[in-house]
């Protein structure tokens, strides 16, 4: 394993990070707060670092999958390790457990919360809360690519190991302006959903932690209502823009090089705008039903569905108080995701329709036993590969979501608060049902719990894979053979001089 190159990237993590933290430093100038302070010595802290690894020699800058997947997830976790600090020096969360989850959460685009109200923090600890959510909503590394130059194809598996979704493709035949792109489009529909706020008379503070919070699809509002006291104007355009960010990024893609027919065109886009048309149809019906008017109604579920279904975790009202069938719906909606290539979390859309696609090849199979079909997406034959890696990807979701619930089940809370506690969090959601509602938080949870949560929050951020591989004994096991022959190597060339 190249661990050289590792420690380069998580150097360059680390500077970045200490750029990063210079934005709530000026919210600290802007509102004359003293906390600014914490965030420029933990800044300055994270640049040391990040300087402290140009000292390691680099060998060789190729890498592969594996050392792609190590880098990503060590990332994640130094990131985040990193940003919990300002929380414990101001002693706005004094304790690290509790700082550590709430940074995660933000990083991760989860929107989980220990905190019972968000507004007796400061505007830079805002600010910095709802910028974790844009910095993790696109990815770091992939900030990280458009900025830094890595040589040859190696930086592809930076990107395979940190985009959501089955499968990973370049939009432009260089990594790095496949990059570039994408940040130009998430930039730019941040900026547009800033503005259209701005002119519906929110806030400008609002209105950029808001944006960024939805860019995101985090979920980390700066009101203890999260989005229910904005106007009914405001409300729509952040449901809008929540599931414009939920879309896959090839679409924005190929309406930018005026293809908008074939954005449309794709099965993934098609299926996950119907998924939310239908949720709202059923949801307002029954809040209608409920005694809402039927405005009302529409604008509550579209905002919900938009919320859940996109893993952002806005809300407007409390839905852990709505009827039987649309909660259960609700639920359905957190498992189900957004679209693959876009900033939402959950199984994703494409993934779903996979599984279905392959059911259905299988029980035509039992019919015509002689046939060959092939699962095909967007009129495109489905590679047995990405079967294979979605059907393993589902089993190992399944395994560790059962096993994580087992683990915080021996606190005794009821099965609907532990069940959608975990569906929240490994899917980066933020609010679930009952005890972790809407209008509660994960404070009352014990730190091994909240442990437990942080590695489902960064293993359902990173699809899994790119942190289990941390586990996996054969990792450390070869990476200490390879460090023995180096030391053996190092030995020898020292002899024969």
């Amino acid at each position: 394993m190249n661990r050289s190159v590792i420690i380069k990237i998580l150097g360059y993590i680390l500077k970045i990070e200490a750029a990063l933290l210079l934005l709530p430093c000026l919210t600290a100038v802007v509102y004359h707060e003293k906390q600014g302070f914490a965030f420029l010595g933990v800044a300055l802290f994270s640049l040391i670092l990040g300087f402290l690894t140009d000292l390691v020699d680099i060998k060789s800058e190729v890498f592969y999958l594996k050392e792609g997947c190590v880098a990503t997830a060590l990332s994640w976790i130094v990131l985040s390790m990193v940003g919990a600090l300002p929380f414990v020096i101001t002693r706005e969360i004094p304790n690290y457990v509790d700082a550590l989850f709430e940074t995660v959460s933000g990083f991760t685009t989860t929107g989980s919360s220990i905190l019972t109200d968000v507004e007796v923090l400061a505007k830079s600890t805002l600010m910095w809360r709802s910028f974790t959510h844009w910095v993790g909503g696109m990815g770091v590394l992939v900030f990280l690519l458009a900025v830094i130059p890595l040589s040859g194809g190696s930086n592809f598996n930076l990107m395979r190991a940190e985009s959501p979704g089955p499968s990973v493709g370049k939009l432009v035949p260089k990594v790095k302006s496949t990059a570039r792109l994408l940040y130009v489009i998430y930039f730019a529909l941040t900026i547009m959903e800033m503005i259209l706020l701005v002119l519906g008379r929110m806030p400008v503070f609002d209105a950029i932690t808001i944006s960024f919070g939805t860019a995101g699809t985090g979920g980390f509002g700066v009101l203890s209502s999260s989005c229910a006291d904005y106007s009914a104007y405001q409300q729509w355009v952040i449901t809008i823009f929540m599931i414009m960010f939920g879309i896959n990024f090839n679409a924005y893609f190929f309406i930018l090089y005026r293809k908008a027919a074939k954005a449309f065109q794709m099965e993934e886009v098609r299926a996950y705008l119907l998924i939310i048309a239908a949720s709202v149809a059923m949801i307002t019906r029954n809040l209608v039903r409920s005694g809402l008017r039927f405005q009302d109604g529409l604008r509550h579920a579209a905002f919900q569905v938009g919320s859940v279904i996109t893993t952002t975790g806005f809300s407007t009202m409390d839905f852990d108080k709505w009827s039987s069938t649309s909660k259960t719906i609700m639920v359905m909606l957190m498992f189900c995701g957004a679209c693959a290539g876009s900033t939402g979390g959950g199984i994703k859309v494409s993934r779903i329709i996979v599984l279905i696609k392959t059911v259905l090849k299988e029980l035509n199979s039992f019919i015509h036993p002689k046939s060959i079909k092939k699962i095909k997406l967007d009129d495109k034959p489905v590679e047995h590969e990405v079967v294979r890696a979605t059907n393993v990807y589902m089993v190992t979701y399944i395994m560790v979501f059962s096993l994580s619930l087992f683990l915080i089940s021996e606190e005794g809370y009821d099965l609907t608060t532990n069940f959608t506690a975990i569906a929240a969090t490994i899917n980066n959601i933020g609010p679930g049902l009952s005890l972790v509602g809407p209008s509660a938080n994960f404070g009352f949870f014990n730190p091994l719990s909240k442990i437990v949560m942080i590695v489902d929050m960064l293993a359902g951020r990173l699809e899994l894979f790119p942190l289990l591989i941390l586990f996996h004994p054969g990792l450390w096991r070869d990476a200490f053979a390879q460090r023995k022959s180096y030391k053996i190597k190092e030995m020898k060339n020292r002899s024969k001089k």
